[in-house]
């Protein structure tokens, strides 16, 4: 038979899995909210708005993704981490 794993019992969410939520879902939340940016106005170097808004987010969506993979891995090597103890 196999056994459950071990909990740790560290709360699951902590606030870096939050900010990674947070980094992750706001990309999606922009894009989706398509009456925010469905107009021609500003235009920028003659690119109308609905277009700029939109490849802003790209570069937006890839520093966001990018931040939030670092938060996760500080994270595991957080929870890797001994915790406490003598060093060896």
């Amino acid at each position: 038979m196999s056994q459950a794993p071990e909990t740790s019992g560290e709360p699951v969410v902590t606030p870096a899995r939050v900010i990674i939520g947070i980094c992750l879902v706001a990309p999606f939340i922009a894009m989706l909210w398509v009456g925010s940016y469905a107009k021609t106005d500003p235009a920028f170097i003659g690119i109308p708005f609905f277009y700029w808004y939109q490849m802003a987010w790209v570069l937006v969506s890839t520093a966001l993704t990018m931040i939030a993979y670092k938060l996760w891995q500080r994270d595991q090597r957080a929870r890797r981490a001994p915790q406490g103890g003598a060093a060896k």
